[in-house]
């Protein structure tokens, strides 16, 4: 239903553009106003109480309820001036101007030139058009093209708004009225502040033609080229138009933005940016969706979030990014193919969750994490935050950590359950719960590498110090041996599901965005395990 309001105002909007550059702050000069000359029709006299003529003076002098009638319009005032000779009068006291049954016109002086069939209104000037009116205190009516507008400022006034200007057109068979200069409408639940608007009278559509501002109770828009749908309170906003709540920490800007102020949403279409100034965040995409009620926002096409409540921003990338928020917490969520990164912390996965009222990020489906150059990998990771810093995280199962010491030798630690501690920015403490297998290269003390030590039990821990191994435990029974460097073969450096991924890592912020398939024949599209994939 919203669709199909949206096309039909939209080739409304397109018809009133269109309007609009045919329309011209002066009198208009047409065909059929050189052709009326030609064949004029003289203005007849109905009614006056006297008629006098004055030696010198042409015209004659009407006094007294006077009527007159010229192609469809009959003119009553209290007095006039009837040039039969120009086929002009001028009439004084209370004039009104009746055009059918749904045109009037009042004013305390007119002007009419029957060759033309112009009106020259002043003073206490109303037009009325059925519940449409319009006052001011200069008006030039062209009745020929049926077309009134004033250009000293004025006001119309419909059952649903009122609308002002300093320079006005008023067109009652087309139900359209053009105002610029110092534009405002007032409608009972907002004011738009413009220099120029494209007003219908029948659907109370106004079309914004130039720089606008819109306040309402619950927020703040700023548009130079749209539509408001005054009736409905729906809009379509575009050129990068700004919608800012009443508080002013929530801004909305997007190329063309569908805006259901009644239902409290709005639709955007090419280059979103959502800001919540209070949570520190960003939302960005080429489509999204936002809910000031529920506080519900939503992202696709290069959709992207920023997190930048700490000095290391988090970037995060997936196909669809949810944001819910409340007075104090917020989620995020991403579905299918996830790609973050933050200076000491970067990662991949197929769905992401991450709460802050918990302070806990959860990957989901063929995880991967890097800091530094140490690699993490499992079936779900969930890493622990403490004031944005990174605390701990746990993989499970399946997890496996990887350290690159050069090209070719790499630090292994695999098991069922794994849990990195952080101090700072670095690893501080690992503990390997079920079939923790290990490889690591010992060093000398010129870091030059003594061999391989490989070991295997049930579990194990590690502590780090200057990220060198500073204590290593294992239990209750372990298994190990230590091979030389000139012994190892090219099949023993590696603990079985032993992954590389480093192809993979995010580099950048906007790196985020690149697309890569995981390599060889691992199915990335297959969890290693039913641990669930989804966000919850």
């Amino acid at each position: 239903m919203h669709i199909a309001a949206i096309l039909c105002l939209l080739v409304l909007y397109t018809s009133a553009q269109a309007w609009v550059q045919q329309q011209k702050p002066q009198h208009p000069i047409t065909p059929q106003t050189a052709a009326s000359a030609a064949n004029k029709k003289v203005i007849q006299l109905i009614q006056a109480e006297t008629l006098n003529k004055r030696i010198g003076f042409d015209p004659q002098i009407l006094i007294d309820n006077v009527v007159m009638y010229h192609d469809g319009a009959f003119m009553y005032c209290d007095s006039a001036y009837l040039d039969e000779a120009t086929n002009q009068f001028e009439a004084f006291g209370t004039v009104r101007v009746e055009q059918g049954d749904t045109l009037f016109l009042y004013g305390s002086y007119l002007q009419y030139d029957g060759n033309t069939q112009l009106l020259r209104v002043r003073n206490n000037v109303r037009l009325v058009n059925r519940d449409v009116t319009l006052f001011t205190d200069s008006l030039d009516y062209d009745r020929l093209n049926n077309i009134g507008y004033y250009f000293d400022g004025g006001m119309l006034v419909d059952s649903l708004n009122e609308l002002t200007s300093y320079w006005g057109q008023y067109e009652p068979s087309k139900q359209l009225a053009l105002f610029r200069d110092s534009v405002k409408l007032t409608n009972p639940k907002f004011v738009m502040f413009t220099d120029t608007l494209l007003y219908n009278t029948n659907n109370k559509v106004a079309t914004i033609l130039g720089p606008t501002r819109i306040e309402s109770d619950s927020a703040t828009i700023y548009s130079t080229r749209g539509w408001y749908d005054t009736t409905n309170e729906l809009s379509l906003l575009l050129d990068q138009s700004r919608i800012i709540n009443k508080e002013g920490n929530r801004i909305l800007i997007g190329d063309s933005i569908s805006y259901h102020k009644k239902d409290g949403y709005g639709e955007v279409f090419g280059n979103m940016f959502l800001q919540d100034t209070i949570k520190k965040i960003i939302l960005t995409g080429n489509y999204g969706y936002y809910n000031e009620i529920t506080n519900y926002a939503m992202a696709t096409d290069s959709a992207r979030a920023i997190e930048y409540s700490q000095p290391d921003s988090l970037f995060l990338h997936a196909d669809t990014l949810k944001l819910i928020t409340d007075s104090i917490y917020r989620e995020i969520k991403g579905y299918y193919n996830v790609r973050f990164y933050r200076t000491d912390l970067q990662g991949v996965c197929d769905s992401l969750l991450f709460k802050t009222k918990d302070s806990i990020l959860y990957m989901y489906k063929n995880p991967v994490l890097w800091n530094e150059n140490n690699q993490i990998l499992g079936d779900s990771i969930s890493i622990f935050f403490n004031d944005s810093t990174i605390d701990r995280a746990h993989i499970r199962p399946n997890a496996f950590s990887i350290e690159q010491k050069d090209s070719l030798h790499f630090n292994q630690l695999k098991g069922r359950s794994l849990k990195a501690f952080f101090e700072g920015k670095q690893i501080r403490h690992i503990l390997v719960e079920g079939n923790a297998e290990s490889i690591f290269y010992p060093e000398e003390e010129d870091k030059s590498m003594m061999g391989m030590n490989q070991t295997e039990s049930s579990y194990l821990s590690i502590d780090f110090k200057d990220k060198k191994i500073e204590k290593l435990k294992l239990w209750p029974k372990a298994t190990g041996k230590m091979i030389p460097l000139s012994d190892l073969k090219p099949d023993m450096g590696r603990l079985p599901d032993f992954e590389w991924l480093d192809y993979l890592r995010p580099l950048d912020r906007d790196d985020v965005f690149r697309k890569v398939k995981r390599k060889g024949g691992f199915d990335p599209s297959k969890p290693r395990s039913n641990v669930s994939a989804e966000p919850q």
